[in-house]
């Protein structure tokens, strides 16, 4: 792969915009003390590897006090650090170190839910009158002691369960063990606003927001419509129905605007949003609009599809244009991500064994050229492939609940492999919590290191290419050609023009009639070339403006 160039991006230009940002799961990244699970320090011990890739930025998933039955999801403490991944001190240093590097942090924050061991809840279910009575949603049973309504939840069952302290019903979107947040109320929204400020003044840079349209739900508790079929596969009762009612209330915005305001206060802070659901598209626009709200937000687009293809990535871009927004200022800003925690690694699900090397190759390029923020996952880099893990040894509660129809998210979650001949790929010397497939062993970090021809390497060179580039990182967007193999856009600002195009397909295929065929080539991989693309290649190259 070679590299240009271009103009420098304008200095007022907020850091986050068109930022690449590295997910980091703590379970999975690096064990620093032996017992099988990573952790802070491990973290930090690695965050050479890290910048090195050249990335802006790190999302490291929750790491905070927890009983694990979601594995950090569930937060019992949202101002501390669970043991398992150490203390308030070594995330202190991890944040230096990660600022020494000239990586920004941005740490996980779950509003919509805590743990049932979170002592919020342990006030609340004690009586009905205690001051944190109602900072969870609680419901009186109906007449023949049912509960209030259809809702369903993520995991399978009802989103409700009994609790006979209050005698009435909790609710939960996902595992019983993690009840949902009542954050109508102005007293929860502070005190979850007083945690973002926790953070904020250990020295984070920013926050994901995990299943924020899911804070909050409708205080008339109607039941849910039926969803029409599809034709999809149906693995819980939760994708029976249209999710009207039990979450994306119109109250989450109000909300939003007051995490922006205490953000603001402490500078130039990013904020992103998942957001998932059938109406996830216009929830993104509106939790980004104007200058208010959150910086940026992120949908399912390309987690959980089954393959990559020309129609999928031109309907995701074609929703963010340049178009003035409320406020008189541009629409919301999109992020992307191929697979993340909860999603399979994204060559399991589109390509076949004998070419993953090469669609990782040119799946690599794709997402460092698309309009907006784009985030890699752990691993990705490598190249990793999705584990299977057997019954016996899953951990995911989705997966053990739904087993067999529900993909298990354990096999994106195993661990890290930093050196291949070492014992469980050098990310721990005790047992290690998930095993690591024989096949990602072989991608290991030291494997890749110093082989200018890895994904290792193309991803480094790609990462560094969208920096310096001004029109891969802020550039307009527009569709040059989507067929079956083929899909062709340009990126462009005012003095710089490229042009994209990637073969999708494991065969060769001709150049597409109308695109440009001559350029300086600034990226390539498997062979692409202006004019010319071989199986699964890919070229981006400078045009005339």
């Amino acid at each position: 792969m070679t590299s240009q160039t271009g103009a420098v991006i304008p200095q007022e230009t907020p850091w986050w915009r068109g930022a690449a940002i590295y997910q980091i799961y703590p379970r999975s990244f690096a064990d620093s003390n032996g017992d099988g699970v990573g952790d802070l320090a491990g973290i930090t011990a690695h965050l050479d590897h890290v910048a090195a890739l050249g990335v802006d930025a790190i999302w490291i998933s929750p790491f905070f006090t927890s009983p694990m039955k979601d594995f950090g999801y569930d937060v019992a403490d949202y101002c501390d650090v669970d043991p398992i991944f150490g203390t308030l001190a070594d995330f202190d240093a991890l944040v230096s170190r990660a600022h020494d590097l000239g990586l920004k942090v941005i740490v996980d924050q779950v509003y919509a839910h805590t743990s049932d061991q979170h002592a919020w809840f342990a006030e609340s279910r004690s009586d009905r009158t205690n001051p944190r009575a109602d900072w969870y949603v609680w419901v009186d049973p109906r007449p023949d002691g049912t509960p209030p309504n259809n809702w369903q939840s993520v995991f399978g069952g009802p989103a409700w369960t009994w609790d006979a302290r209050r005698c009435q019903y909790y609710m939960h979107t996902f595992l019983k063990e993690q009840p949902q947040l009542n954050v109508h109320l102005t007293a929860v929204q502070d005190a979850l606003l007083d945690t973002a400020r926790f953070w904020l003044d250990r020295g984070v840079d920013g926050f994901r927001l995990d299943a924020l349209n899911h804070a909050m739900a409708d205080p008339l508790l109607r039941d849910n419509p039926p969803a029409p079929d599809d034709g999809k596969p149906r693995t819980r009762p939760f994708d029976f129905q249209i999710k009207l009612h039990s979450q994306s209330q119109p109250g989450v915005v109000g909300f939003i605007e007051k995490i922006r305001r205490v953000c603001d206060d402490y500078g130039a802070v990013f904020t992103v949003a998942e957001v998932g659901g059938s109406d996830a598209d216009a929830e993104m626009k509106a939790f980004t609009a104007g200058n208010a709200r959150l910086s940026s937000a992120y949908g399912f687009d390309f987690l959980y599809a089954p393959a990559l293809t020309s129609k999928l990535v031109v309907e995701a871009m074609a929703v963010w244009t340049d178009e003035p927004g409320i406020d008189g200022a541009a629409q919301g800003w999109p992020s992307w991500a191929f697979e993340n925690h909860d999603a399979p690694r994204a060559v399991s699900r589109w390509a076949a064994a004998a070419n993953r090397a090469q669609f990782a190759a040119m799946k690599i390029l794709l997402l460092v050229a698309l309009r907006g923020n784009v985030i890699l996952y752990q691993g990705e880099e490598l190249g990793l492939e999705q584990d299977d893990i057997p019954f016996e040894l899953l951990q995911d509660p989705e997966a053990i609940a739904n087993w067999p129809l529900t993909l298990s998210r354990d096999g994106v979650r195993t661990p890290m492999p930093w050196r291949a001949d070492a014992p469980h790929g050098g990310f721990t010397m005790g047992t290690p919590w998930l095993p690591l497939g024989a096949a990602n062993l072989a991608h290991a970090v030291d494997r890749q290191e110093n082989d200018p021809a890895s994904l290792l390497a193309l991803t480094r060179d790609a990462l560094a290419l969208r920096k310096a580039n001004p029109a891969l990182r802020l550039g307009a967007f527009d569709l040059l050609h989507a067929d079956a193999a083929v899909l062709a856009f340009a990126r462009s600002t005012a003095d710089q023009g490229l042009v994209c195009v990637f073969n999708l397909s494991p065969e060769a295929v001709s150049w597409p009639a109308g695109v440009a065929n001559a350029g300086r080539t600034i990226a390539s991989a498997n062979g692409g070339e202006p004019g010319q693309l071989r199986a699964c290649a890919a070229v981006l190259f400078e045009i005339e403006t």
